[in-house]
């Protein structure tokens, strides 16, 4: 019998795994309904393994925290994302975000694409990728597709799935918008082509609370 490695419902907006508490997250405050925990990620977005880059927005992981026996509403449009103590983002719904990653032609800039832990896992610079002659190898830092189930056999008789796209893992671990008793999780996608470089402090602002990301 074959068993299949991979998760199911990929296009369900499910969040992402919450760690045990708010601090240990890099940064981490109280507002007046929940404790927040927070990883500012500039401009990656990972799970299952693999890791994507959304170039056209900053990424926040985010988790809220309930206090014991209360119920949160979790929106994500609570959040703003204060740069250098003026500028405020609103955060993008994840159609949009989903829209710029399935078409990077839509962008001036080249398009970024990262993915680790898997095989076949590189990156991507430019799109499209560069067509490869027939018979020639192929160029470094391109990724190439994974075989199909009945091609990739591991011992065992487990056969991997392939690996998670962009579009999919978005959707999937995106701050859902759910009422929750028990910690929720997920990220967080503001609109910015400025450079990173640039921001000397970012603030996650909710309720009336402060998470200092750098």
């Amino acid at each position: 019998m074959l068993i299949f490695l991979g998760a199911s419902g990929l296009l369900a907006q499910d969040g992402a795994d919450p760690k045990p508490k708010p601090e240990d997250y890099e940064a981490h405050a109280q507002s007046r309904s929940a404790a927040i925990g927070a990883d500012f990620m500039v401009h990656s977005f990972s799970g299952q393994g693999v890791m994507y880059v959304a170039p056209d927005y900053l990424v926040v992981e985010v988790a809220l925290y309930p206090p014991k026996g209360s119920e949160i509403d979790v929106q994500p449009m609570a959040f703003g994302l204060r740069l250098n103590g003026k500028r405020t983002l609103e955060p993008a719904g994840i159609s949009l975000v989903q829209s710029s990653l399935e078409h990077p032609e839509w962008r001036q800039a080249p398009h970024l694409e990262a993915a680790a832990g898997t095989e076949g896992g590189g990156v991507i610079l430019g799109a499209p990728p560069p067509q490869r002659v027939p018979g020639q190898a192929p160029q470094t830092g391109t990724s190439q597709p994974l075989p199909g189930p009945d091609e990739d056999p591991i011992a065992g008789g487990v056969t991997r799935m392939p690996r998670v796209t962009a579009e999919e893992l978005l959707v999937q671990t995106a701050l859902p918008q759910v009422k929750a008793r028990a910690a929720v999780s997920g990220y967080l996608y503001f609109p910015y082509r400025g450079k990173a470089g640039s921001l000397k402090s970012v603030e996650l602002l909710y309720q009336d609370a402060v998470v200092k990301l750098r």
